[in-house]
């Protein structure tokens, strides 16, 4: 085994323990300690049609459907990643074969899971309550990172300048479009100095998130510096996998425990 491929391998297993850690700790306070967050338990609804005889004519209604256990889901965020990362770990044959190809499924379908749990809970902090909606937020932002890995499939062993970027251009488009629909409940009502602290953190830290996994996409297939072997690229996708869900899934989660 290559030696840059065994550290590869070694930080996967470290970087697992990082979110196993944090994730079980913040399954402990969500369940246990922590009582408001466990009482945070949004209802999903779901809205529909109903003809009403008395004005003959079709009405909008709701039903609930369930509560939304906020907390264990922020947890469950940080434990599918850690999940991914000892699959890696076990699975490192098949890990190092698709990175000599410039390709890792793992990451991809991983993201397409993990980032879709938290974009939905983030939803919910805005309002979304709506079961259509949220479904359609967790495909399209599924939708986004399996567009990922289609691009890393379409342009495994290209040459620079031969990189075809439209499975990145579909992806970014697609990326965004859940950040309309909460931004819309975001300004809703117009009054900006009532949105709280958190939400502004959790916008910003996502914002910064959002560009940091394209931009290091770009300097991968761009081929700038380090970025030439797309193992420099891994670690990078690795250490902001980390960052960005450590911190994310903090803000979520003290953000479900404000009035």
């Amino acid at each position: 085994m290559d030696e840059s491929l065994r550290k590869l391998k070694k930080f996967n297993l470290v970087m697992g323990a990082f979110h196993l850690v944090q994730g079980i700790i913040m399954l402990f306070l969500a369940t246990t300690v922590i009582q408001k967050i466990a009482q945070f338990q949004p209802t999903i609804v779901q809205f529909y049609l109903r003809f009403n005889p008395a004005t003959q004519s079709l009405e909008s209604a709701s039903k609930e459907l369930f509560q939304l256990p906020f907390g264990i889901l922020v947890a469950s965020f940080l434990l599918i990643s850690a999940f991914a990362h000892g699959l890696i770990y076990l699975k490192s044959d098949v890990y190092f074969q698709g990175l000599r190809q410039g390709i890792n499924k793992f990451r991809w379908f991983e993201y397409a899971l993990s980032s879709s749990v938290m974009i939905v809970l983030i939803s919910t902090l805005f309002g979304i309550y709506d079961i259509a909606s949220l479904l359609l937020i967790f495909v399209v932002n599924a939708s986004m990172n399996l567009f990922g890995l289609d691009m890393e499939q379409l342009n495994s062993g290209t040459k620079k300048g031969k990189v075809n970027w439209g499975p990145f251009v579909w992806g970014s488009i697609a990326g965004v479009a859940p950040w309309v629909a909460i931004l819309l409940y975001m300004f809703g009502t117009g009054n900006f100095d009532m949105i709280p602290w958190f939400v502004w953190a959790i916008v910003g830290t996502y914002f910064v998130a959002f560009n940091t996994f394209p931009i290091n996409m770009i300097l991968q297939y761009k081929r700038v510096g380090k970025w030439k072997d797309y193992l420099y690229g891994e670690r990078g996708y690795i250490i902001l996998s980390l960052a960005a869900k450590s911190a994310l899934a903090w803000l979520v989660l003290f953000g479900a425990m404000q009035p």
